[in-house]
Parts: C-alpha cells; structure tokens; sequence
C-alpha cells in the first residue's frame, strides 16, 4: 500500500491522532503515504523540512494580522505561485500535502494547511477555518471579525472582505455566514474533512475503490469518528470481493445502530447474509 508496511502506517497515525496536541501536517502527510508507494519516512521529513524552508522565508514578525496575511500572500501566493483552479478538484493529488507542497497546486483546504503551517512555523497568530465549502485561514484573534483577517490560499492568499466570506458561504450553501463558523478548525477536524474529501474523490470512481477503503480505514482510526463510517468500510468490502469481511464490519455496524433504529439495524443484517451468500 505504501512505502510504509500498512499496519506500521496505520499505528502511527492512530498514535499521532490520539496525541495530545496532533501534529497537522504529520497526520497529513501519512495520509499521503497511504496514497503514494513512493512516500517513505525520508520523504515525510523532506516535505516537513520544506515547510520550515518556507517558513525561514518569512520577513521576521511583519507585526498586525494584516501585515501577517500579506506577507505569506507575497512569499506563497506570489513567490511560490501556491493556489488552486477548477481543475484541481478533480486530481487526488490535491488532497496530498507532498504533493502540493511540490505541484504548488490543491484543494482549498490543502493549500490552508501550508498556509498554517508555514505561518505557524513563523510566529504568526493563524488558524484554519472550515466555512462551509470553502476552507480558509485566518489571522489574528480567532472569532473576531473586527481583528480578524481572513485569505484564500486557493486565490493565492487573497484577503478577504467581509462581504467576500459571506459570498463564499453563501455561494456554498445558501446561508448566513455566522460567527461560529469563523472559530479555529481543530487539526483532526481538518484531518477528517480531507479524508471525506478523499472518499467523495474515490466514490465518484467505482474503479478506485482502493482509495476508498484506506481513505475511511484511516477515518476509523481518528476519535469521535462517525459509526456510519463502518458501515461504509463493509460496502466497500462486499464491492472489493471481501464477502467475509464485508459482512463481519455490516454486521458491527448494525449492534452499534440497533439501539437507537431497529428496523435500520434488521436491512444491514440483511445486507450483510447477502454478502455471505455470495460465497456459495
């Protein structure tokens, strides 16, 4: 599966997600050993060695957050030429941080983790921040918008008026751009949103159903994680030929979900006999 043994991969990533202070772009960059058999540790610490490279390139403390977004907007944005198009979203290397750190290409999100991370490793006050689809940084006091300042990555590091942020909100999903929407995005919480990312890549392509089934394994493996996700690793299972174990993961799913939806548990028990009955 990797340059990594898969069992290897998965404990450590297990390990980092349950650390108590999660290391963003280490748990970002064992997804990508997931996806890249060429990924092996030196190529985790070359791409970490990176992101201090660029980070070493920051002018020293620019000072407010505003200077703070136009300095990384200049050395990513500009310099570097980091940013995003249409057609990225169609790439399942936009949503592998070695690959964007070489590419300079990537999802939204992907690119604000080389915003944080960078501007982490300077000194500056960021965060990511999930609005609904659309991810973003922002600098300075997290939850302020009269100090806050918000820029897109995937624009280059545009920043963003307030009336933009409520566009990209609205644009998304048609509603009001709320204050709680502007808190700082934990990294398993960004972790999670590129595994789904991940995931929808793979569904819209039966044929990678590989990527798929490593993509929600190593959802499991992060805490809090949705039950649903079992039952997904069950499909993908019986869809890959592994009836077996396919039906074992349904089967799981539906002890966790008889408690609150019987009738829901009794079709996944049934899915799962199905499964079995493909042996014979």
């Amino acid at each position: 599966m990797s340059a990594y043994d898969a069992g290897e991969l998965r404990r450590l990533f297990a390990e980092e997600a349950r650390a108590e202070r999660p290391d963003l772009a280490q748990l970002c960059l064992l997804v990508g050993a997931a996806a890249d058999p060429e990924l092996d540790e030196a190529g985790l610490d070359a791409a970490q060695a990176e992101l201090d490279r660029l980070a070493g390139e920051v002018p020293y403390r620019p000072g407010a957050p505003g200077a703070w977004a136009e300095a990384l907007r200049e050395l990513l944005g500009e310099r570097y030429g980091f940013g995003g198009s249409a057609a990225d979203y169609q790439r399942l290397e936009s949503s592998l941080l070695h690959r964007v750190l070489v590419r300079r290409r990537g999802l939204p999100i992907l690119l604000s983790v080389v915003w944080v991370e960078v501007a982490r490793r300077a000194g500056a006050p960021v965060h990511g921040v999930a609005l609904p689809g659309h991810f973003v940084v922002g600098f300075g006091p997290a939850g302020d918008p009269q100090r806050q300042v918000l820029v897109d990555p995937f624009d280059g590091g545009r920043v963003l008026s307030g009336g933009d942020a409520e566009l990209l909100v609205a644009g998304a999903t048609g509603a009001r751009l709320e204050p709680s929407m502007l808190v700082p995005a934990e990294p398993l919480s960004v972790v999670m949103r590129i595994l789904n990312n991940i995931r929808s890549w793979a569904a819209a392509r039966p044929e990678r159903s590989d990527v798929g089934l490593w993509a929600v394994e190593l959802s499991l493996l992060v805490p809090s994680h949705p039950a649903r996700l079992r039952y997904e690793k069950g499909a993908l299972l019986v869809q890959r030929g592994d009836f077996l174990g396919g039906a074992a993961e349904l089967e799981e799913y539906a002890s966790l979900v008889e408690v609150v939806d019987e009738p829901a548990a009794a079709k996944v028990r049934q899915q799962a006999q199905a499964a079995r009955a493909m042996l014979n």
